[in-house]
């Protein structure tokens, strides 16, 4: 399981800030009525001894698919596109590849003329206008994920504006760290509650101040979306 990482729904949700009620909903599938609608991907972790949890890509799918839901694409429309770009990428977690970066349009386009449905509308928007793309992908979703050659994820840098902390499935599960250092985050926040001192915290852990104060700074972010939740 090295490599892949390992969540629950709560920790998806609090790292990526969408509810958790979203989160089950797409992970897990749910029933309206008498109808009763699957997950929208098989997860990582399906076929493993821990069949509840799931992996390093669900995460990046899940912002994504959030990303959509909030420019007012329906679930099942997404659904569609989902399995779409599976095929149109051969990945099983098509939106998080580099590829989609650039073909997502392409995908988009390809499912409006095989269908021709008018709950497609806010989808055929995202195919056609350039800039709608853009605005709803690009800019955040994809800031911070390191790619390989193969344009697969490999790992996710939350803070925009630094490289202080990472979600890297290779160490740690997947659960944030510093990146440099390997510690995690949640010690560093832990250790800070007990001594109340930066300094004597990075003197535990034999890291710079900065990482500390990234650290913890953090970790306050991921309480307050616990609260808020």
């Amino acid at each position: 399981m090295i490599g892949t990482g390992l969540y629950t729904i709560g920790e998806i949700a609090t790292f990526t800030h969408i509810p958790a009620r979203q989160v089950r909903r797409w992970l897990r599938g749910y029933r309206s009525g008498k109808q009763t609608y699957p997950p929208l991907w098989s997860s990582e972790l399906s076929n493993s001894p821990l069949p509840q949890a799931f992996g390093f890509h669900d995460l990046l799918e899940v912002r994504i698919v959030h990303a959509f839901r909030r420019y007012g694409v329906s679930l099942p429309t997404i659904r569609k596109a989902c399995q779409h770009a599976r095929d149109y990428f051969n990945r099983p977690y098509p939106f998080a590849c580099q590829r989609f970066l650039t073909d997502g349009r392409s995908v988009f386009a390809e499912i409006l003329e095989q269908t021709g449905d008018a709950e497609d509308a806010k989808l055929l928007d995202m195919a056609r206008k350039q800039y709608v793309f853009e605005k709803v992908v690009r800019p955040s979703l994809y800031a911070g994920i390191e790619y390989d050659p193969a344009g697969i994820a490999q790992r996710w840098f939350p803070l925009n504006d630094q490289r202080r902390i990472v979600l890297d499935p290779a160490r740690n599960f997947g659960k944030p760290i510093l990146a440099a250092s390997g510690v995690p985050t949640e010690a560093l926040f832990a250790a800070y509650r007990v001594e109340q001192d930066n300094r004597r915290v990075a003197a535990i852990y034999e890291v710079p101040v900065a990482d500390v104060e990234a650290a913890i700074h953090y970790e306050q972010q991921l309480d307050a979306q616990r609260s808020a939740a």
